[in-house]
């Protein structure tokens, strides 16, 4: 579906653009440990933007069910609260937002699990 392959695409872009900002601009700004915590918002929202990127395509040729467009849009909050909850926490410290991000894991659990599913129904 041409949704989720746009999904895809900009989240690839904004986390080459975030990952390039946290290895520039934000290296002497944030302390070791919050860049770790940075860093791993943005690994975690490459690899959730290949995977939208890669349910796009199986949507339009392999497996055509709604499903795996639901299942995309689970990946897409799972990036938005999880990768962003740690970008924001990374930035201001504010420990509080840590608790979205768990919601944010769980998203991404649900999304995987849709998947699973929409292909093993084919």
């Amino acid at each position: 579906m041409q949704t989720l392959l746009l999904l895809g695409s900009l989240n690839m872009l904004i986390s080459v653009i975030l990952g390039a900002f946290g290895a520039h601009a934000l290296k002497k700004k944030i302390s070791a440990e919050m860049s770790a915590v940075y860093q791993t918002g943005v690994q975690y929202q490459i690899a959730h933007g290949l995977a939208l990127l890669g349910m796009g395509i199986i949507s339009n040729d392999i497996v055509k069910s709604q499903l795996v467009h639901t299942a995309g849009w689970f990946l897409f909050a799972g990036i938005i609260l999880f990768s962003g909850s740690l970008y924001v926490l990374s930035i201001t410290g504010i420990k509080k937002l840590g608790a979205i991000t768990p919601i944010g894991g769980l998203a991404f659990i649900v999304g995987w699990l849709l998947l699973i599913v929409a292909i093993i129904q084919g």
